[in-house]
């Protein structure tokens, strides 16, 4: 039997405009749980992590799309896993509430396989 292969993942994450107009303590609530989250996403069951990737320095403002203000690169084990990562952003509550993380930010999990070119 064919052993089932990962799942390269780039988690795309990009930063909206509820995070620039919120209040500093606000902004220190959901740096906060941006951190449970991205730790949340290490924690999970097989999954891989081999780096990221932030554009905090040289991108000033919110992500609507490409590019996106940060990046996680991983080996997760199926797209369950993908969706429970991404599920991070609705579940995951800044501060004391009612808000969630997706209010200030956002995710794009591009999916794909490990490129392997032979010599």
């Amino acid at each position: 039997m064919e052993t089932k292969k990962s799942l390269r993942v780039l988690f795309c994450m990009g930063i909206n405009q509820n995070f620039f107009d919120a209040p500093p303590e606000e902004a220190k609530a959901v740096w906060a749980a941006f951190g449970q989250m991205w730790h949340g996403i290490h924690d999970l069951p097989n999954v891989t992590v081999y780096g990221s990737l932030d554009d905090d320095q040289s991108m000033v403002g919110p992500s609507a799309g490409w590019p996106w203000t940060t990046y996680l690169l991983a080996d997760v084990p199926d797209i369950e896993t993908v969706h429970a990562a991404c599920n991070l952003f609705r579940s995951t509550v800044v501060g004391e509430g009612p808000f969630k993380l997706w209010k200030y930010c956002k995710v794009e999990a591009r999916v794909g396989r490990e490129l392997v070119i032979q010599r």
